[in-house]
């Protein structure tokens, strides 16, 4: 009985490699290194240069005071009634998008199959999903202010936010549907369990790590969009607590704003609400991240 090790073949050993396959094996290696640096290193540069910026007004006063009352050249001031506005938008527009986009995959996955229902919902949010946000902020406009009369306020721009969010946690959360394997649904079926209640305890659970991960990426890209709130929200220096009543402030609207004025303490409050919009997407992404561990089924 002879054993791999020891077995030679036409080729000759099963250990040994050839130099020109390790020659290869290096480059394709250097390949894939340099593929990365290339990647990683503007995004480091662009953490970097926000950071070394936007530290000069990293205080407490940033966080604490508007920009109420105060110019573009005036020192002091902050960011806190953007903060309020950006974290009021963002959980509207969660709270509005996360239902309907995750209902939309379920059923794409589990019931559509291949009627024309399902193709054209996909091909609807395909569609969606290369909208550019200023449509979806021009489409808000048209129709919640100056067709239903209603004014600007934080709320119409969750509006156009939603519309940006729905098609990208549909797909994620399509994709990992399918990820689910079939015996789980059969079995399930096999002890005579209702589809929905499969759904519902089975395959969602089963999918929830990589769905909460695809809301997680959609509520970064919604949350640093510019273009549909210039259109929705208005512009405002005050606190405004109510996301129904009136123009609200936004971090990336607070950024626009601050970055536009050629007075160097605006130009450093821009750089710090440009930190401080990044530092609550990674927040947001390290809660999403322990929040699915918890939720991931027990052994996985």
């Amino acid at each position: 009985m002879t054993t791999l090790s020891s077995g030679t073949g036409a080729g000759g050993s099963l250990a040994s490699v050839s130099p020109a396959r390790k020659l290869k094996d290096r480059l394709v290696q250097g390949l894939v290194y340099l593929a990365f640096a290339l990647a990683v290193v503007p995004l480091l540069s662009v953490l970097w240069t926000v950071a070394v910026n936007g530290a000069k007004r990293l205080d407490p006063t940033f966080f604490q005071f508007s920009m109420n009352a105060l110019s573009g050249k005036d020192a002091g001031g902050g960011a806190y009634h953007a903060i309020i506005g950006t974290l009021e938008q963002v959980a509207i527009t969660t709270v509005i998008a996360v239902p309907l986009a995750i209902l939309t995959a379920i059923y794409l996955v589990e019931y559509a199959g291949n009627g024309r229902l399902g193709k054209l919902i996909s091909f609807t949010v395909d569609v969606m999903t290369g909208i550019p946000s200023i449509v979806a902020g021009l489409f808000v406009l048209a129709l919640w202010l100056l067709t239903m009369g209603f004014g600007f306020s934080g709320f119409a721009g969750a509006l156009a936010l939603t519309i940006l969010m729905i098609p990208t946690v549909v797909r994620a959360a399509e994709e990992m549907l399918k990820l689910v394997p079939n015996d789980l649904r059969e079995a399930s079926y096999a002890l005579g369990v209702p589809r929905w209640r499969t759904v519902c305890f089975v395959v969602l659970p089963t999918a929830m790590t990589g769905i909460i991960t695809g809301v997680m990426l959609a509520v970064a890209r919604v949350m640093g969009e510019t273009a549909p709130l210039l259109l929705t929200i208005f512009f405002t220096k005050a606190i405004n607590n109510d996301p129904f009543n009136g123009p609200q402030a936004s971090l990336p609207t607070f950024i626009w704003e601050q970055a536009a004025d050629p007075n160097q303490n605006s130009i450093d409050r821009a750089w710090t609400g440009a930190l401080v919009l990044i530092g609550i997407i990674m927040l947001l992404n390290l809660v999403a991240r322990l929040v699915a561990r918890r939720a991931a089924p027990a052994g996985r």
